[in-house]
């Protein structure tokens, strides 16, 4: 006998997410409705600053002047890239005439020339302290003024202070100090005559902590800092702006970084290839913009150094002779 129209009664209709989210606890029914719109909520967050990043990039170098004090480093290229792309009158300065020109061709070959300027070239050579004059000369007769300087050439030399001659200490000195100093008298009375403009220095964190082995390199580092942060209460009547960035170290991402044998090396270094160009160059870009007077790039390790020096000298030398001798042991072994 068949049966039509029964149905099994064992047979259930699948449950609704609505059904399933009243049966769940309360707190874990806020959990589930909550997380996903923190994640949608945050990847729009980084997608709107990403677009304020790049407009401020824009707005903030169109139509201007910006020397690049060395073009032909890693942080010099990606900043050559863009304020280029922002609209920005770029004067190139580096020692290699031909990779200026190599630099200045791939720029033009990667943006649209309706809307950006052609790079001016100019060599300069801090460690030619004699051809300065010549240099600053030319910088300013590429457009007449300029309002932007970004002095980002540094010289790097890490060894015992025995071992570093008085002409290493001279060349160094006027790399890292006497170059930019130079170069900002030189550029000042167009500035003030003008009321306006912007001097950014690209300084190490050694400009405000000394490291073991690297005397002269901290010493010029300490003394263009000061430099800095005196022409900065200066100029401030003119209307010019001074900003110091300091960083712990910038990498070009090409070699990998040697395992540390000291523990005063956390105080320099961010992460195993430091801090990348384009990251430092966004700093340049925001700085540029709120014209903020300083900036620290670096974890917390390094940013507790610095107030341990003020405040606890004595903690601080321990630590750094301490890290002297790890080093020396480990070096043994």
């Amino acid at each position: 006998m068949v049966v039509e129209g029964e149905m099994d009664s064992n047979v259930t209709e699948p449950e609704s997410l609505w059904d399933i989210l009243q049966d769940m606890d309360p707190g874990w029914t806020t959990t589930v409705l909550l997380v996903p719109c923190v994640v949608v909520l945050t990847a729009g967050f980084f997608y709107l600053y990403g677009l304020v990043v790049g407009l401020l990039s824009k707005t903030s170098v169109r139509n201007k002047v910006v020397v690049l004090s060395d073009a032909l480093s890693g942080l010099g290229k990606e900043c050559a890239s863009v304020f280029h792309k922002g609209g920005a009158r770029l004067i190139l300065c580096g020692k290699s005439w031909e990779k200026l020109e190599e630099l200045a061709d791939d720029l033009a070959n990667a943006s649209d020339p309706s809307v950006t300027f052609p790079p001016k070239l100019v060599l300069l050579d801090f460690g030619d302290m004699a051809s300065m004059p010549e240099a600053i000369e030319e910088i300013l007769e590429c457009y007449g003024c300029l309002d932007i300087l970004i002095f980002n050439s540094s010289m790097k030399v890490k060894a015992p202070a025995q071992n570093v001659s008085l002409e290493m200490d001279k060349l160094l000195m006027d790399n890292n100090y006497f170059g930019p100093a130079t170069l900002a008298k030189g550029v000042l009375p167009s500035m003030i005559s003008r009321r306006t403009g912007h001097l950014l220095l690209v300084n190490s964190i050694q400009g405000k902590l000394a490291v073991p082995f690297r005397t002269t390199y901290a010493a010029s580092k300490h003394a263009v800092q000061a430099f800095f942060d005196c022409l900065r209460a200066e100029v401030e009547e003119y209307g010019i702006s001074v900003s110091t960035i300091n960083h712990t170290f910038i990498s070009s991402g090409a070699s990998k970084a040697a395992p540390s044998k000291s523990i005063w090396s956390l105080l320099y270094t961010k992460k195993p290839l430091g801090v990348s160009p384009d990251e430092a160059a966004t700093e340049i870009v925001k700085t540029l913009n709120n014209k903020k007077k300083e900036v620290v790039i670096a974890p917390s390790l390094p940013k507790v150094a610095i107030y341990t020096r003020s405040f606890f000298p004595n903690v601080f030398f321990a630590v750094m002779a301490a890290g002297v001798k790890n080093a020396a042991v480990a070096d043994r072994m």
